[in-house]
C-alpha cells in the first residue's frame, strides 16, 4: 500500500486492530446466533466458488458489474469512473470475494478502497488482489465498521444489507461514517408474492438447523428444477390475484413459479454452477430481510438519507441516497 493511503488508514481506524494475512481484523466471531450462521454461510460459498472455472466466474463477475450500473445510476463505466474520482476514501461494505472492490480500485487509483466483510472470503480477497496498492481488505462487521465518524467519501453496500443482524442499525452506522453530502449505494430484496414469502420465511427459521450439505444438495435440485422449466419454454396467461400478491399477465411458466413460488434460479449463460451458488445464497443465510418499496423508503427516511438515483425492479430496490447534513 502506498504510504499516503498508509497515512489515511492511520487516521480513519483506531488503534489495537490486528493484522492477519494482509487484513486488519477487527471481529472474528458474533454473539448473534443468527448472524454467526450467515457468517459461517458466506464463508463457506465463497470459498466453494473461489474453486469454480474461471471463465463461469469471468461471466458473473461482467454480469455483476453491469448491473451495478443499472441499480445505482451510472450510464456507463467511465460515468463511474468520473464520480469515484472525486471520493477519497471508499468502503465497499460486504465485500465477499472482492472482485467489485477491485473493479473500483482500478476505476479510481487515487482513492483508498476499503473492502470490508464478517466472512473470512477476505483472505481470499486480499490474497488474489495483493499487487493492487490502492486496496485494503477489513474483516469485520459492516453494522460496526470501528471507522472514525464521517470518514467515507462513498459507501457501497451492493446485495448485503439486507444479511446484516439489523438493517435499521447497519444504516445507522453508514450515516455515523459517511461525510455530510456523501452518498450510500445500497440495494435490498424485494417482497415477492405471498406463497413465495411464506416459502422463504420457513428456511430463515429451518436453515440453522439444516446441515450445509443438505443445503448444497437442495440448491443443486432447485437448479435442475429451474432448468426443466426453462426447456419447456411455455408462456401462460396469469390472473391477477391480489390477496397473494400475484401479478397477472403473459409469463414464461419458470419465471412464473420462480417469482411466485419457489426460487430455482437457472441461467444459460451464467452456468449450472453459478446458478447453484445464486440458491445457495438465497435458502442458505438465516439473516435475509425483504422489504415492500414503502418500507424500502421508510427505512432511507429514518436513517436520514435523501434519495439522489432511485431503482426498482422485482428483485430488488435500490439507488444512491445522499447523508443529510444533520439528524433530524
Amino acid at each position: 500500500m502506498r504510504k499516503s493511503f498508509q497515512e489515511i488508514v492511520n487516521v480513519i481506524f483506531p488503534t489495537g486492530k490486528i493484522k492477519r494475512n494482509n487484513v486488519l481484523v477487527f471481529l472474528d466471531k458474533s454473539n448473534f446466533v443468527d448472524h454467526q450462521q450467515t457468517k459461517d454461510v458466506f464463508t463457506d460459498k465463497w470459498e466453494q466458488y473461489e474453486k469454480e472455472k474461471a471463465k463461469e466466474k469471468k461471466n458473473f463477475y461482467d454480469f455483476q458489474k453491469k448491473w451495478y450500473l443499472d441499480l445505482y445510476g451510472f450510464s456507463s463505466e467511465e460515468d463511474l469512473k468520473f464520480y469515484l474520482s472525486k471520493k477519497k476514501v471508499i468502503l465497499d461494505a460486504g465485500c465477499g470475494l472482492g472482485y467489485k472492490t477491485k473493479w473500483l480500485a482500478d476505476l479510481s487509483p487515487n482513492s483508498l478502497i476499503i473492502g470490508m466483510d464478517y466472512s473470512d472470503s477476505v483472505f481470499l480477497a486480499a490474497s488474489n488482489y495483493k499487487d493492487t496498492d490502492n486496496l485494503l481488505f477489513v474483516k469485520n462487521d459492516i453494522a460496526n465498521t470501528c471507522l472514525k465518524n464521517n470518514s467515507v467519501d462513498y459507501i457501497s453496500c451492493d446485495q448485503v444489507i439486507h444479511h446484516t443482524e439489523s438493517p435499521p442499525r447497519t444504516f445507522d452506522e453508514f450515516y455515523r461514517i459517511l461525510k455530510p453530502g456523501s452518498e450510500l449505494a445500497v440495494y435490498v430484496y424485494a417482497k415477492k408474492a405471498l406463497p413465495r414469502e411464506l416459502v422463504d420465511d420457513y428456511f430463515r427459521k429451518q436453515t440453522q438447523y439444516i446441515p450445509k450439505e443438505k443445503m448444497w444438495k437442495f440448491s443443486e435440485q432447485l437448479t435442475e428444477l429451474g432448468k426443466c422449466l426453462s426447456k419447456i419454454n411455455v408462456n401462460i396467461e396469469v390472473p391477477n390475484l391480489d390477496l397473494l400478491g400475484i401479478k397477472g399477465g403473459k409469463m414464461d411458466l419458470q419465471r412464473f413459479i420462480y417469482w411466485n413460488f419457489l426460487k430455482c434460479f437457472w441461467s444459460d449463460k451464467l452456468g449450472k454452477q453459478t446458478s447453484v451458488f445464486i440458491n445457495y445464497d438465497w435458502y442458505s443465510p438465516t439473516s435475509a430481510y425483504r422489504y415492500s418499496k414503502e418500507e424500502f423508503e421508510q427505512l432511507l427516511i429514518d436513517a436520514n438519507f435523501k434519495v439522489k438515483k432511485y431503482h426498482s425492479e422485482e428483485a430488488c430496490h435500490s439507488g444512491r441516497f445522499e447523508r443529510n447534513k444533520e439528524k433530524i
